[in-house]
């Protein structure tokens, strides 16, 4: 007989062994170390890249390990609001620093070399530890961007490894460039490298287990722009209290290591991205080339209705600002919003004409009211949703579908004259106004009217767009077409379910489904994180919660653990896999409004549609931040297979209810 001991041992290698088989088949580079941390290993020569933002800077790191062990790096250092002619979409002042400054450091009077890295880390902030060996020394490298100001910071911290004393030498530096004056809207802009050891400078006397350390500081300046003397140490005590901020609230706790980690990760990068510009808070979605500009999709539509679940006042304040921007361009004419607004708001931009940014608004705004259950802010974004609204009514066409230039994917791949998601969208739009009206007591007629238009364009869609495609009873993307797409997934989102079971099978079929995800088009090798991400809500939402699982847990160790980390990311081939934000937005929807399946009903009230997979029998979302209050669910599986759900407010039970597993429940926050 085993003793509890013994028992709690097997436990520890059973879960050791399946986590390892989890990950087995060579798609794990990473180790998860914590909930909000992840590790590599390294054992050998690899490359990546990584972007980091805070609210005045964004820098992608290109980074990794060569043959010989060493530590190599590129950073692209992006200041938003550093303008650039022409001012327009990519207009973002951007510099490159190249190399490592370990090499400058002297150590007995030798320079640096015969490094081996043998850890690199991320957890919001990136750490790589290594050992030289032939000099007795080991170094800390610590990497982020600075939260407020146009910034990146670098600490290199040196231990002494030996049981002798060493002499180690810093170096102090600062380098310049300055950018040309013709090619600036404020003019000639300037950027520098600060090499500095703030505690003490020129030479340190380490005994054995001592450490001394030096920073280096990247800025960019404007013309008479105040000098920033920064402290690394102070800067990451502010990185840090934004991760926490972030990290500490919307909690995700379930069986699955990876995905936990993976929400944690997603929170950083939707939340990071956000620039304080001129134009307000812009939530933008980066990767080297859109910044200080908001989108029709990325925002109002991606990341606007999940922040008010986050609690980060500044991503609601972005949102909100967001949709303050896109409330300038209604008129009278309805003519359509701009797919984006730019250069910290002062133009706008539509590369593909109306791709349906007026129903992703409405369906952003409409959703984004409701759940942050402020009314006063609901109020405000009332005309723009029924400005957007009017809108997509006057563009239906004599099937009753809504016509658009094009989609997201901007004429990338073909999307007719009336496309699925332009109509979805619209669609929630229309069931999230009735909802949001009727808590603002707004006129019954109205609200009856986009009731009936709702009942309506439900049976249209399935008229207009059901066929079976390549096999599989689902949707065409759009007239004439006869090859799966992966947004045939987005009606699941909507609450559309009528052809949940050919639409699913299609989604993870050979067809469509590979390793990193779903291909936008069968016959393609192109693959956007975007509608992968729709399709794991939209299976969950229906139902369809173990396919779901297995393929969410595949996906989200290539994502998380996988060679490219830790990030959702946007394309391939095109954007090289860069880190978008909003695609991690879009990740935390999936728990959120697919596994939990939370839909806002009211300003304090939402359907609750828990899908609790065969092999949990537990999980939670704690400190979940919306309808104007704070509060946790937990799902428990039940003795006779039923589900628990609790909804607690500072840890006491407030309600609780049975329910069938995937089964829906009002809940109202009071």
């Amino acid at each position: 007989m085993m003793t509890g001991q013994k028992i709690m041992w097997f436990i520890v290698l059973v879960c050791w062994f399946s986590t390892n088989l989890l990950y087995a088949g060579g798609v794990a580079r990473w180790t998860i170390a914590s909930p909000d941390s992840i590790y590599w290993k390294v054992n050998g020569a690899h490359n990546d890249h990584i972007e980091m933002s805070g609210l005045k800077v964004s820098t992608v790191l290109r980074y990794g390990v060569n043959a010989a062990g060493e530590w190599v790096i590129d950073r692209n250092m992006i200041l938003p609001t550093f303008r650039t002619i022409p001012n327009d979409t990519h207009g973002s002042l951007q510099h490159h620093f190249n190399g490592d400054w370990a090499h400058l450091c002297l150590v007995n009077g030798q320079p640096l070399v015969g490094e081996k890295v043998e850890t690199v880390s991320l957890s919001g902030v990136m750490t790589v530890k290594s050992i030289y060996g032939n000099r007795g020394v080991s170094l800390t490298r610590t990497l982020f961007p600075s939260t407020s100001q146009p910034a990146f910071c670098e600490k290199y911290e040196l231990e002494n490894v030996t049981e002798n004393s060493l002499t180690v030498e810093f170096p102090t530096n600062i380098l310049s460039y300055h950018t040309d004056e013709a090619k600036g809207v404020e003019g000639s802009y300037t950027l520098t490298a600060t090499l500095s050891s703030p505690l003490k400078e020129g030479t340190f006397q380490l005994e054995a287990g001592e450490k001394a350390w030096f920073q280096v500081i990247y800025a960019g300046y404007k013309k008479n722009g105040r000098v920033l003397a920064l402290d690394v140490d102070k800067e990451l005590v502010a990185r840090r209290e934004f991760l926490r901020q972030v990290q500490g609230n919307l909690v995700l706790e379930t069986p699955s290591d990876v995905i936990n980690t993976m929400f944690s990760f997603a929170k950083i990068r939707g939340s990071e991205s956000i620039f304080d510009t001129k134009g307000g808070y812009m939530q933008s979605p980066g990767g080297e080339a859109y910044y200080a500009a908001i989108w029709a999709n990325d925002q109002a539509e991606y990341i606007n209705p999940f922040f008010p679940y986050l609690g980060y006042p500044t991503g609601n304040r972005s949102a909100m600002d967001s949709f303050t921007l896109f409330m300038r361009y209604m008129n009278d004419e309805y003519k359509p919003l701009p797919s984006s607004i730019i250069a910290e708001g002062i133009d706008c931009f539509g590369v593909a004409g109306d791709r349906g940014d007026v129903a992703m608004v409405a369906y952003g705004a409409a959703r984004y009211a409701l759940a942050s259950g402020n009314r006063h802010e609901a109020e405000k974004l009332w005309s723009l949703i029924e400005w957007c609204l009017e809108y997509c009514d006057r563009k239906l066409n004599a099937e009753g579908v809504v016509e658009s230039d094009s989609d997201e994917l901007e004429n990338r791949f073909p999307a007719g004259k009336a496309n699925l998601c332009t109509s979805s969208l619209y669609y929630d739009a229309l069931i999230s106004a009735v909802y949001l009206g009727k808590a603002l007591k707004k006129d019954r007629e109205c609200i009856k009217s986009y009731q009936d238009k709702a009942a309506e364009l439900y049976k249209n869609i399935d008229r207009y767009f059901a066929h079976n495609v390549e096999g599989y009873e689902t949707y065409r993307y759009y007239d004439g077409n006869a090859v799966l797409r992966s947004w045939i997934c987005i009606p699941l989102t909507m609450g559309i379910y009528n052809r949940a079971e050919g639409t699913v099978s299609a989604l993870f079929s050979d067809k469509l489904w590979m390793e990193n995800g779903l291909l936008t088009q069968s016959g393609t090798s192109t693959y956007w994180d975007r509608s992968t991400l729709y399709a794991f809500r939209g299976a969950y939402s229906c139902g369809a919660r173990e396919i779901a699982t297995e393929y969410l847990e595949k996906y989200s160790v290539t994502r998380l653990l996988g060679d490219h980390v830790p990030y959702a990311v946007e394309a391939w081939p095109e954007g090289n896999q860069r880190h978008l934000s909003t695609e991690s937005a879009l990740y935390c929807r999936i728990m959120t409004e697919g596994l939990f399946g939370i839909r806002p009903i009211a300003l304090d009230a939402f359907k609750l549609t828990p899908q609790l997979p065969e092999g949990w029998n537990t999980m939670s979302l704690k400190r979940i931040c919306a309808f104007g209050t704070t509060f946790d669910i937990e799902v428990k599986r039940n003795k006779d297979n039923a589900l628990l759900v609790l909804i607690k407010k500072d840890d006491k039970i407030i309600e609780k209810y049975k329910v069938g597993n995937g089964k829906p429940i009002e809940v109202r926050i009071k």
